[in-house]
């Protein structure tokens, strides 16, 4: 019987684990365009984009891993996603794009160190890395595509 409900509660929560909350709608929301003096310029209304929300819940959650150096990646990564969103919400491109290109420098060393990772802790850091990576596309293709050619 202990060993039935065991195995019953390891189910549980394996099953709890695997689902994740469903991203509603590909379309980012709470864009606006704005013109500025120096050129075309842009704003995203942050604290409504349900992307930047997902973003910020994953910097909150991720986890902590066992080598040192990926850690230390994983806090530069977190920095320059943070700043990105701040600039974003400021509606400096300069900043925006200055901060996308830290955290793909980032992105790629961390890619790049978690061949020294066991396998559980390579797929977690996988699974948060592919969730940043698809949120920051999703925003930056309604910020890009919100531009008049």
């Amino acid at each position: 019987m202990k060993k039935f409900f065991l195995s019953a509660l390891i189910i549980i929560v394996f099953g709890s684990c695997a689902t994740e909350k469903g991203n509603t709608s590909p379309i980012a929301t709470g864009i606006t365009e704005k013109k500025a003096n120096t050129g075309e310029d842009f704003s995203v209304k942050i604290s409504e984009n349900a992307n930047a929300a997902e973003i910020s819940n994953l910097l909150s959650t991720f986890p902590v891993f066992s080598k040192k150096e990926i850690n230390e990646e994983v806090s530069v990564l977190k920095f320059s996603l943070q700043n990105y969103l701040y600039a974003i919400d400021a509606g400096n491109k300069s900043a925006k794009d200055k901060q996308l290109k830290g955290m793909q420098k980032s992105y790629r060393k961390i890619q790049k160190l978690r061949k020294s990772l066991t396998i559980d802790e390579d797929n977690i850091l996988n699974r948060y890395l592919v969730r940043i990576k698809t949120n920051v596309a999703v925003i930056e293709n309604a910020v890009n595509g919100n531009k008049k050619q």
